[in-house]
C-alpha cells in the first residue's frame, strides 16, 4: 500500500480512472437495488453514473494524450487514506437512508481527493481537469442529498453531525463490537476451567485491554483522514481503543465477586446486554434493520460464547 503523497502524475490519474469506473458501477448497483420500491430514485442514480462514466472518459482522454494507452490498474484500497466501500451486492434489500448517506460520503471522498491531487499536479492540463472534477463532485455531493426523501442540509448542525457518525460512532462501534465479542471466548473458557473468580477476572482484564490497544492502533493506522475527513487518526484509535476495552471489561467485572457461579451469571445477564446495546446502535446510527442487526450480532456472540464454554470444559 503507498501513501497518497508518494503517487505520480500518471499514478494520480490512473487511480482516478479506476475511482471513476468503480464508483458508476456502485451507482448501477444502487439503481438496480431502488428500483421496485423508488423508482424515481434509482433514476438519480443511473443519471449520476452516466456523470461518472463521463468524468472516466475525460480521464481517460488525457492521460492517453499524456502517457500513452496502457492504464496501470491502481484501486482505492492500493492507496491509503480511503474507506473501505462494503460490496452493495451483500446489502439488500437496500434501504434508501443507507443508499443516500454512503452516496455522499463517496462524493465527498472523492470531491477531497480530486481537490489534493491538483494541488500536487504541475501538469496545467491535468490539474485544470481535475479541479474542474472537484467542483463537479461537489455538485454530486448535493445531487446525492437530494435523492432521500429525508433530506440532510448543509448548515453547520448536519456538517456536526456527519462528523460524528465518521470520527466517533464507526471506530466506537467497531471497537465495542470487537470487544465485547472477541474476549467472550477467552473470560468464560478461563471460567468454566478454573472455576476461580479472581484468576477470571485477570486474564479478561488482560484480553479486553490486549484488544483494545491492538484494535486502537489498527483503527489508527488505517486512514490518516485526509482524503474521508474521518478526523485525526489517533482521535480515532483512541476511541476505537476504548470502546473495545469498555466492551471487554463490562462482562470481566462481574468476576471481582468472589463466588464464581454468581460471577458467571452476572456475567452472561451482561453480555445479553451489550449485545442489545449494540445492536440498537447499528440500528439507530447505521440505519441496519433491527432484527438483522439483532439477529447478526446474537449468533456471532453466541458462537464465540459457546466456544469459550467448549475449551473451557475440555
Amino acid at each position: 500500500m503507498k501513501s497518497f503523497d508518494s503517487l505520480t502524475e500518471q499514478e494520480i490519474l490512473a487511480l482516478a480512472i479506476s475511482l471513476e469506473e468503480e464508483d458508476a458501477r456502485i451507482y448501477e448497483d444502487f439503481a438496480d437495488g431502488l428500483q421496485e420500491n423508488y423508482p424515481e430514485q434509482a433514476t438519480k442514480f443511473r443519471a449520476l453514473r452516466r456523470e461518472e462514466d463521463g468524468h472516466r472518459h475525460r480521464l481517460l482522454e488525457l492521460y492517453k494524450k499524456n502517457f500513452g494507452d496502457h492504464v496501470p490498474l491502481i484501486r482505492r484500497q492500493d492507496v491509503r487514506g480511503f474507506v473501505d466501500r462494503k460490496p452493495v451486492w451483500l446489502v439488500r434489500p437496500l434501504g434508501l437512508k443507507a443508499v443516500q448517506k454512503t452516496a455522499e460520503t463517496m462524493e465527498v471522498e472523492t470531491m477531497r481527493f480530486y481537490s489534493a491531487a491538483a494541488r500536487r499536479t504541475t501538469d496545467a492540463g491535468v490539474r485544470q481537469l481535475l479541479g474542474d472534477l472537484t467542483e463537479e463532485e461537489r455538485n454530486h455531493a448535493h445531487t446525492a442529498e437530494e435523492i432521500s426523501l429525508t433530506k440532510l442540509s448543509e448548515d453547520e448542525k448536519s456538517q456536526q453531525k456527519r462528523l460524528f457518525l465518521l470520527q466517533v460512532v464507526q471506530p466506537g462501534l467497531a471497537g465495542l463490537m470487537d470487544g465485547s465479542v472477541s474476549t467472550l471466548a477467552p473470560l468464560f473458557a478461563a471460567a468454566f476451567a478454573t472455576h476461580n473468580s479472581w484468576a477470571t477476572f485477570l486474564i479478561g482484564m488482560a484480553a479486553s485491554v490486549g484488544a483494545g490497544i491492538s484494535m486502537g492502533f489498527a483503527e489508527a493506522l488505517s486512514d490518516d483522514g485526509s482524503l474521508t475527513g474521518r478526523g485525526h487518526p489517533w482521535a480515532r484509535g483512541l476511541v476505537c481503543g476504548a470502546m473495545t476495552s469498555l466492551g471487554g471489561l463490562g462482562h470481566t467485572l462481574p468476576y471481582l465477586i468472589p463466588n464464581y457461579k454468581t460471577a458467571t451469571s452476572i456475567a452472561v445477564c451482561v453480555v445479553i446486554v451489550e449485545l442489545g446495546v449494540i445492536s440498537w446502535i447499528r440500528h439507530r446510527f447505521m440505519d441496519t434493520p433491527l432484527v438483522s442487526a439483532i439477529l447478526q450480532i446474537a449468533l456471532g456472540g453466541a458462537l464465540v460464547f459457546l466456544a469459550g464454554i467448549l475449551i473451557g470444559n475440555s
